[in-house]
């Protein structure tokens, strides 16, 4: 093993409290030479933003070594739509990050070029008529991950970008031609070229088995589940993965290093 992929809300922290044990996991990882990429399907912020979050708990992080859906998505709309225009119903800290990145984007439905749904807190009614204007012609429909719910600070499911996509995705009757978060294929790819590795040399760990563990049970890679988030070991039965490891935190990592 030479790479990991870190998930990291219900992972290594849940809302703003570092996760009992997830920093001295970390280490562990770091110390048997592993390259650390934490990677979250939080889409609001960027690599340079979760580095500084990182390390503000004590986990000293470099933007390389951090991503997020929303730098996934930003990147694939750079390289396949850079000069169309994109109609976003999402958070203002994605919108940030498209504009960032010199991307174009419309105000007016009827205008745009490609249809973006993610997450954000102003979700409505009016956001649903928007997304019937602008797919009245047939233009690309995407979204940023499919994460339906993720833990508050308290641990209870609040919605996530998965319940506004499939909302988005029901009005105008049609699925997405792609979500660009964990687990797809674009999130594999991005990951791997961070880490510059490859799917047999890496490691994954995370507290979603229908995303962070889909991600690497698909590519071939070691897949450990903490029971710290979402899913926990009663879960596995009726889920389509099944993990190689399962370890109660982060803070237990060492137990699956010993036996790679």
């Amino acid at each position: 093993m030479d790479g990991v992929i870190v998930d990291l809300d219900g992972t290594v922290y849940r809302g703003e409290t570092l996760l009992p044990g997830a920093a001295d996991g970390v280490d562990a990882l770091r110390s048997v030479g592993l390259d650390v990429l934490f990677f979250s399907n939080n889409p609001v912020r960027d690599s340079e933003a979760y580095a500084t979050r990182l390390t503000e708990f004590g986990i000293p992080t470099e933007p390389h070594e951090a991503c997020s859906s929303g730098v996934v998505t930003t990147e694939y709309l750079r390289k396949n739509h850079p000069a169309e225009d994109i109609f976003l119903i999402g958070d203002d800290g994605l919108r940030d990050q498209f504009l960032d990145a010199g991307l174009e984007l419309t105000a007016t439905p009827e205008d745009a070029d490609v249809l973006l749904a993610s997450w954000t807190a102003e979700f409505g009614y009016t956001d649903l008529q928007a997304a019937l204007d602008a797919t009245e012609k047939q233009i690309p429909f995407y979204g940023t991950d499919p994460d339906r719910t993720f833990p508050d600070e308290n641990g209870r499911d609040v919605p996530g970008s998965g319940a506004i996509i499939g909302s988005v995705a029901r009005t105008i009757g049609r699925e997405p031609d792609e979500v660009l978060g964990k687990p797809s294929t674009v999130a594999l790819e991005y990951a791997l070229g961070r880490l510059d590795t490859n799917p047999e040399s890496c490691l994954v760990v995370g507290d979603r088995l229908d995303t962070d563990l889909l991600l690497g049970d698909r590519a071939g890679m070691t897949t450990v589940l903490v029971e710290t988030g979402i899913a926990d070991s009663a879960d596995i039965d009726d889920s389509p993965v099944t993990p190689d490891f399962v370890v109660d935190s982060l803070g237990d990592i060492e137990s699956v290093l010993s036996q790679l």
